[in-house]
């Protein structure tokens, strides 16, 4: 990936991508043994239910996909103004509770878990602040090990979430294919960040707006990609399923909509690809992760051997064309306009 810029020098944002590998192996050596024994307590829960807000709810969204497709549970994702405004108290009882959070103190998120852990729901309190509120008030706790994150803009505690999640659900499913996948996932990490995604630059510059596209566990990662293009680089950015997206949304691809296409070597790849063509041949400028599209420009990628796995490992890549083009257009991604890195909300 090219350079051209010097206005900013080296993020913070650009050092903690390429510190996602590193980050990965200390989640998978440190935190491991753990989640293997929260997951022997957790029993059988009738249904998941996750909290989070921002980056962290993408993971979680990450995280139903995987529930749902591998475990067969249902994973509901709950709504914090439910008991923080609302004063609402979902019964949980009989439900394993994820919450996410960076930094562990958000009054809403807290309000979730309290209540869940009252009523003797299993809740889990995935964090990167070992000491934070929600690791005290969750029956366990997981530490993501990603490390200090000096730029608002999440990246290696967005991977290690998703992460520390997986592993959480291979061990509860006994997923050996799974667990042996997130193994061998970060070097895979190594991989992608040098993925070259330079020439989605000019188009999506020239309009100024664009769809992210993903399926499953990609449509997760395309949420995730969406907000850091609004977050980063004050583009407009919307996510949808290559389902949803032809129901309506597609009528404005034409004279060059750029279009960003997440495809995972999974069982929804086809049908992926057949709507990249479909928007190439209406007039959009689409770039896709995959090898199947006729019509659609092939972006490079690095395939992971798990359709999970597969699927994490594409954010790291836009990750890296993300930190570059914002530099690009004149943004520190470190510091986005009227953000903070820690944001409380009730």
């Amino acid at each position: 990936m090219s350079d051209t810029t010097s206005q900013i020098d080296r993020t913070h944002m650009r050092r903690e991508i390429e510190e996602i590998p590193d980050a990965a192996r200390r989640l998978l050596k440190e935190a491991h043994p753990k989640i293997r024994e929260i997951a022997s307590k957790a029993g059988a829960p009738v249904f998941l239910a996750s909290v989070a807000r921002g980056s962290s709810d993408h993971a979680a969204s990450f995280l139903k996909y995987a529930s749902e497709i591998y475990l067969g549970l249902a994973m509901a994702s709950l709504g914090p103004s439910v008991s923080s405004v609302y004063g609402g108290n979902v019964q949980l009882a009989q439900a394993l509770v994820i919450s996410i959070s960076q930094s562990g103190a958000s009054p809403d998120i807290l309000s979730v878990v309290e209540s869940a852990t009252k009523q003797g729901a299993v809740s889990v309190g995935l964090t990167n602040t070992a000491d934070s509120p929600l690791a005290r008030i969750s029956s366990s706790a997981i530490d993501i090990c990603a490390g200090p994150e000096k730029s608002v803009a999440a990246t290696k505690t967005y991977v290690n979430s998703v992460l520390a999640g997986l592993l959480l659900l291979a061990e509860i499913g006994g997923d050996k294919e799974l667990l042996k996948a997130l193994e061998e996932v970060p070097d895979h990490f190594e991989n992608a960040i040098g993925k070259d995604w330079d020439a989605l630059a000019d188009p999506i510059e020239k309009r100024g707006s664009l769809y992210v596209i993903g399926r499953g566990p990609g449509l997760a990662v395309a949420n995730e990609a969406a907000l850091k293009f609004k977050e980063t680089c004050q583009i407009h950015a919307e996510a949808y399923s290559s389902a949803e997206v032809m129901h309506g949304p597609v009528s404005i691809v034409e004279d060059d909509y750029p279009v960003l296409v997440l495809g995972v070597r999974d069982a929804a790849e086809d049908g992926l690809a057949e709507a990249a063509d479909r928007m190439a041949s209406q007039g959009g400028v689409v770039f896709a992760t995959t090898d199947k599209v006729k019509r659609a420009n092939r972006l490079e990628f690095e395939a992971a051997g798990h359709p999970l796995t597969d699927a994490i490992t594409q954010i790291v890549s836009f990750y890296a064309f993300i930190e570059w083009f914002a530099r690009g257009r004149g943004f520190n991604p470190d510091v986005p306009k009227h953000l903070k890195k820690v944001t409380q909300t009730v």
